[in-house]
């Protein structure tokens, strides 16, 4: 098995990355702010439970998440009309402009990655890592 290099590679990507996002995106964002917007940006206004099973934490760590996002104008929360309970999570113009932003940061940033490789290969590690996740 390779288990343990395979460990110790992913660790090696994931904190390089960890750390070109956050010093990127600063400081108006955040990995998982940026998280939150494309959420947003792809599938519209949402419940705040509905974002949980995308940042994989607490209910009262994405209230904090959205009270810092809303005091940076990147989202709106507004009750709904029929039911005052509820509570809907917008994108706004600024959370527009800044989700685009930083997925360029991404997308620069893992070109840089896969630059290093072949076409093929990376063709290759794309199906490879869906196999692992089951995406594919």
């Amino acid at each position: 098995m390779h288990t343990v290099e395979f460990a110790r590679l992913l660790d090696i990507l994931m904190k390089d990355y960890q750390s070109h996002m956050e010093v990127n995106l600063a400081p108006t964002l955040t990995t998982s702010q940026l998280a939150v917007l494309e959420v947003l940006e792809q599938l519209g206004s949402q419940k705040p439970s509905d974002l949980i099973p995308f940042l994989s934490t607490t209910p009262a760590a994405v209230t904090m998440l959205l009270d810092r996002m809303e005091r940076g104008e990147l989202i709106r929360r507004d009750r709904d009309e029929t039911d005052r309970r509820i509570v809907w999570v917008s994108i706004t113009a600024k959370g527009h402009e800044e989700v685009q932003r930083g997925i360029g940061i991404r997308t620069d940033h893992l070109n840089g990655v896969l630059d290093k490789i072949s076409t093929h290969n990376q063709q290759l590690l794309v199906f490879l890592m869906g196999k692992i996740t089951g995406e594919k």
